[in-house]
């Protein structure tokens, strides 16, 4: 069992830190060597303190097409806080062609396009590749999704930053999306499965063998403190610690807590 440290890496909007990480651009070196590979996912903790760029991201196809990479991004967001009236951009508001949406960026009108929707704590939202979207002010987030870091931004509120619209035109998929809803206990896609765990006294967790880096288990404190304990390691913990236990591993979490477990799909 490791617990991991974050890497912080300040942004024009705030910050985020990659918690769980084996990618080149933010690769936790203890987590790499003792998993033996690649890790397919990649865990953040987001603050938003001005809304980011309207971005899209590419599917695995589309991924190995534009940039030759193996992974595009799906991911989800946990909502940890949310100042009053805080949002997201989630989607369109309606189908549009890439003629249309084309022409909205190059005549910075693409805001009229937008769904936006308000979020609270503890609300969750699903962001399948292809999905148009931007993380509001006011927000805090747990973000889980493929290990990309692939970002096609197609409006950044007049902040001069590289656009990339021809691109980020080609993988916008205009679908039906499901609303934030409050986290209900379980998530599944074809990349990760979520579980919530509350812990009002202790709780015994056994990770299935296996060999695979995919196959380590990740658990991530949404609240509470408390102490974890495996054969060789003994860690306390509060909110937003991150721990990652080895395939075949037993260990025991005692205290008061919310815990996320963070299961790869491989």
């Amino acid at each position: 069992m490791l617990k991991l440290n974050p890497i912080r890496s300040e942004k024009i909007w705030g910050y985020e830190q990659w918690i769980a990480s084996t990618h080149p651009d933010g690769k936790q070196q203890d987590f790499a060597k003792a998993i033996g590979g690649d890790y397919p996912l990649l865990v953040k903790v987001i603050q938003a303190n001005d809304t980011l760029s309207i971005q899209v991201h590419p599917n695995d196809e589309e991924a190995a097409r534009l940039e030759n990479d193996s992974r595009g991004k799906t991911e989800c967001w946990y909502v940890l806080n949310a100042e009053p009236g805080a949002e997201l951009v989630l989607g369109l508001n309606e189908s549009y062609s890439t003629e249309e949406l084309k022409h909205a960026i190059c005549h910075n009108t693409l805001e009229k396009c937008l769904n936006r929707v308000e979020v609270h704590p503890g609300d969750f939202i699903f962001i399948p590749s292809g999905t148009v979207h931007a993380i509001g002010k006011g927000l805090r987030l747990l973000e889980v999704q493929q290990s990309s870091n692939i970002t096609y931004r197609l409006y950044d509120w007049g902040r001069q930053r590289e656009l990339h619209v021809d691109k980020g035109l080609q993988v916008i998929k205009n679908r039906g999306l499901q609303e934030p809803v409050k986290f209900q206990g379980t998530f599944d896609c074809d990349y990760f499965r979520l579980e919530e765990n509350q812990i009002e006294s202790e709780l015994d967790i056994e990770v299935p063998a296996g060999k695979e880096p995919f196959e380590w288990l990740l658990l991530f404190v949404l609240s509470g403190e408390g102490q974890i304990n495996s054969a060789d390691n003994s860690f306390d913990f509060k909110a937003e610690d991150i721990f990652a236990v080895a395939p075949s591993e037993k260990i025991k979490i005692q205290g008061n807590a919310e815990i996320m477990k963070i299961i790869c799909r491989k």
